[in-house]
């Protein structure tokens, strides 16, 4: 698994397309995150607009090999392990990428409440942002494998899918993703610092769903 794992990441690295993704996500956090804003509503910002992304990066990384390479790994490796291979280094990257990003947003940001009448503590803040990325990487990651390749082959429907899915992911009541950036909005009106760990666990669930479904998808799909 491992080797797998560099193969895929470095097939990630090369092709450059993570840079699109990566572009999106700044200019989104350069529109929503200003110096000087409550921590706590930067943060849930920074976690929300890394869904989607979560979902492109994962999309990249399940169709980033042509189909012959993608044939010889199947047949070398397994198709269900090359694909959660290609699906757990997506997952990665958009951590790392909102990781990166919880950090800076912590340090420009107010460490007080929404009326700015409240200190919030920034270090526990900054771990509350954090668990609320992970809960958005993870369903990302979920809408990402499902709008791809075995579920759905034809890029016509999956990108508007995976627009959809990941926008239902965010406002849909009962969503971890949903819960976890509003448990960030609703701390910052009361100058409370949440912890999203009911959010993260069902995030986990749900995403190790997908990704078995899919691999499985995958086993019977591939030729």
């Amino acid at each position: 698994m491992t080797a797998l794992l560099r193969y895929q990441t470095a097939l990630l690295l090369r092709s450059q397309r993570w840079v699109p993704p990566l572009v999106v996500y700044a200019a989104a956090l350069a529109v929503g995150v200003q110096g000087g804003q409550p921590v706590l509503d930067s943060l849930g910002w920074a976690a929300a607009v890394l869904l989607p992304v979560a979902a492109w990066l994962v999309r990249i990384c399940v169709t980033g090999e042509p189909p012959a390479a993608r044939a010889c790994v199947s047949a070398a490796s397994g198709p269900a392990r090359a694909h959660l291979a290609s699906v757990l280094v997506g997952l990665g990257a958009a951590t790392a990428l909102g990781g990166a990003a919880t950090v800076v947003v912590t340090l420009i940001s107010d460490p007080v409440s929404s009326g700015h009448g409240t200190r919030v503590p920034s270090l526990q803040a900054g771990g509350s942002g954090l668990l609320a990325v992970l809960v958005c990487a993870l369903l990302g990651t979920a809408v990402g494998a499902l709008t791809s390749w075995p579920v759905l082959r034809s890029p016509g429907r999956a990108v508007p899918a995976l627009l959809l899915a990941a926008l239902l992911a965010l406002v849909a009541t009962g969503s971890p993703a949903h819960a976890a950036v509003t448990a960030l909005v609703t701390g910052s009106r009361s100058g409370t610092v949440p912890l999203p760990l009911l959010p993260l666990a069902a995030a986990v669930l749900v995403t190790a769903a997908v990704t078995a479904v899919t691999c499985a998808l995958t086993a019977r799909r591939s030729p």
